[in-house]
């Protein structure tokens, strides 16, 4: 790395790196050529037993930006952890090795950041399959402060793409300053995207599709076992990420985030419930959310989604079943009859 470099504009982008050979060549290529040339490149090799390794040490041979950790395999978060124990840039991306990013990604991240006094910038992503690829967005720039970065995040907003998979932001390191990514759990993303919203002052979202994530990848994390990530991780992580939002936003915005939670609850109900093999999980949702009845109802006494939502939520918790008619009915009659 060049002595002159300005480490206050330097971006220290980490590549978990597991057997990829067949993608790499592809998402390097495109962290190389990013038309903002600050960055720091930290290729993580978690015990790669392919090429991957070699690979990874022949772009460092090529690119004096480049770094390479190489370590046993512990996991993604375990990479991720590695990769932010050697950054020395004062903002922090990630790009999964098997996905790629557009020239100027992180241009326009940065620079967003700059105009708009933010510590978080967030683009939207393109959904990248093997026979297509899904892109959406108007290219505007919106700046949010704290709490409005935060509802937009609850909510799943479809006119913002603010999930919390950290591969479509960038951070100041100052808003994820010590926050590691929980070992050997799936979800990890949840509450290192959680952590930094409640930490900054501003964030701002480019509705551009800057980031092009690939969906169907045999062998991809998000293709393991569904109720087995659910059950075991993803929902423990919603409960820590409403417990935090309750002590370090507030408990109006803990509220909110309980709200969305049990909205989200009820739509993997529906999702589940329609699959032979997926029906036991249906039903310990339903279990789940019964024993929570009492809580769901006061939360729901504001039906931040409208009244519609709250009569919805009120049917399933006395009569899944009856809830199931009524979603159906929703779908085949009232939908249809609005669009027209």
């Amino acid at each position: 790395m060049d002595k002159c470099v300005n480490r206050s504009d330097l971006i220290s982008v980490i590549v978990p790196v597991y057997n990829m050979e067949q993608y790499m060549e592809r998402c390097v290529n495109s962290i190389i050529n990013q038309t903002y040339h600050n960055l720091e490149i930290i290729l993580v090799d978690d015990g790669s037993t392919d090429r991957s390794p070699a690979m990874c040490d022949e772009y460092a041979l090529r690119d004096g930006r480049i770094k390479v950790v190489h370590k046993p395999n512990g996991g993604l978060s375990d990479a991720r952890n590695a990769g932010l124990a050697v950054a020395s840039g004062n903002y922090i991306g990630y790009v999964d090795s098997d996905d790629w990013i557009e020239p100027r990604m992180y241009q326009k991240m940065y620079d967003a950041c700059m105009e708009n006094g933010a510590q978080v910038a967030v683009c939207r992503y393109a959904k990248a399959y093997q026979d297509r690829i899904e892109r959406g967005g108007n290219g505007r720039t919106t700046a949010f402060d704290r709490e409005g970065i935060l509802k937009v995040y609850l909510s799943d907003m479809d006119e913002y793409v603010v999930y919390n998979s950290v591969w479509s932001k960038l951070f100041a390191r100052e808003v994820v300053e010590g926050v590691l990514f929980p070992v050997g759990k799936n979800s990890e993303d949840i509450m290192y995207t959680t952590r930094a919203f409640c930490k900054l002052d501003k964030a701002v979202y480019i509705d551009e599709c800057l980031y092009n994530y690939v969906l169907d990848r045999e062998g991809s994390i998000m293709n393991v076992n569904r109720t087995e990530r659910m059950f075991g991780d993803e929902i423990p992580f919603w409960r820590e990420h409403i417990a935090y939002i309750r002590q370090h936003v507030s408990e109006t915005m803990g509220d909110m985030a309980a709200y969305y939670f049990y909205r989200r609850m009820l739509s993997y109900y529906i999702d589940l419930s329609g699959q032979a093999e997926t029906a036991a999980a249906a039903k310990r949702i339903a279990t789940m959310m019964k024993a929570e009845k009492q809580e769901i109802l006061r939360v729901y006494q504001d039906a931040y989604e409208g009244r519609g939502d709250r009569v919805r939520m009120r049917t399933f918790l006395i009569m899944p079943a009856g809830y199931m008619i009524l979603n159906k009915v929703y779908e085949k009659v009232i939908i249809p009859l609005r669009n027209k």
